[in-house]
């Protein structure tokens, strides 16, 4: 993990610094001089090895700089009253996503070659085909304009939160439908299950009893990258939703070349999603008896 977060760090510091543009508002009313004494105080008229150095150093004890978009404000500071809105979002997009899939995965297989099975597979292809901005966009038309049922944008209550969660927990809903779907069609065509409907168990109860425990086990894999997904997919879902979330400052951040705030937000990003993969390879060994931490499998 700590080697990957480096990597992450270098490679983004350096490519970050060859952004067009300027870290300065008002770069036209600046003079030469203005702009000298500016770069002095951000420390950019150092090499930029240096500036790499310096600021790996400063890193480790925890100082991730000042932002240039906002004078004198600590990037610490700054992305600690951002973080809540953003955590909350991925959350329940991640619950409400997963949650359905299963429960939609399961009718598919249960019923399956019926009309809900193929209205199932229709709606994973769609809910991984459309980008999650296209969707949000459609659900705030539709939903909060139209109809009127959910605030258009803003961060208010929990009825605000209804839209972008949505619009992020396609994704997930149909990654997990149709994983879902895939291990409970190979699991009720076993032995174990077909010995399970000689005894009278009704089709409900072989899926619950031998399917489900079966298939929801390994779908712990899939949290890794549909935690990335979520990342990945709030940056502009938060801004067409004005929430005031980390996604929504990192956009603002890149478009005004605030370089300490676009390094800060990619090394909270990375290492997230970093504590999530060591987290699901926790959970899977402990679920699955079968896998240790070491890379044997129990027999």
């Amino acid at each position: 993990m700590a080697l990957t977060l480096w990597v992450v760090v270098t490679v983004t510091f350096f490519l970050m610094h060859l952004l067009p543009g300027s870290p300065y508002v008002d770069l036209h009313k600046l003079t030469p001089e203005q702009i000298a004494i500016l770069d002095a105080r951000a420390g950019l008229d150092r090499p930029l090895l240096e500036q790499y150095v310096l600021y790996v150093r400063n890193l480790l004890t925890g100082d991730l700089g000042v932002s240039f978009q906002f004078k004198n404000q600590p990037v610490t500071a700054l992305l600690a009253g951002r973080i809540g809105p953003s955590v909350q979002l991925g959350l329940q997009a991640l619950v409400v996503g997963t949650v359905l899939g299963v429960v939609l995965g399961v009718v598919a297989a249960v019923r399956r070659g019926t009309w809900l099975d193929g209205g199932s597979t229709v709606l994973a292809v769609i809910g991984r085909s459309v980008p999650s901005f296209v969707l949000a966009a459609v659900l705030q038309y539709v939903l909060a304009l139209r109809l009127g049922l959910f605030p258009i944008a803003g961060w208010r209550d929990l009825s605000s939160t209804v839209l972008p969660t949505l619009a992020l927990a396609m994704a997930p809903l149909a990654d997990s439908a149709r994983f879902v779907r895939t291990e409970m069609v190979e699991v009720l065509a076993s032995d174990q299950a077909e010995l399970a409907r000689a005894k009278g168990l009704g089709p409900w109860q072989v899926a619950w009893r031998h399917g489900v425990r079966n298939s929801v086990v390994p779908l712990i894999t899939l949290l890794g990258p549909m935690s990335v997904a979520l990342l990945t997919g709030s940056l502009v879902v938060e801004n067409i939703f004005a929430v005031p979330g980390i996604g929504e400052q990192f956009v603002k951040s890149v478009l005004a070349n605030d370089y300490p705030t676009i390094m800060a937000v990619t090394i909270l990003y990375s290492a997230l999603l970093l504590v999530v993969v060591l987290v699901v390879d926790v959970l899977y060994s402990l679920v699955d008896p079968r896998i240790r931490l070491g890379g044997e499998v129990r027999r």
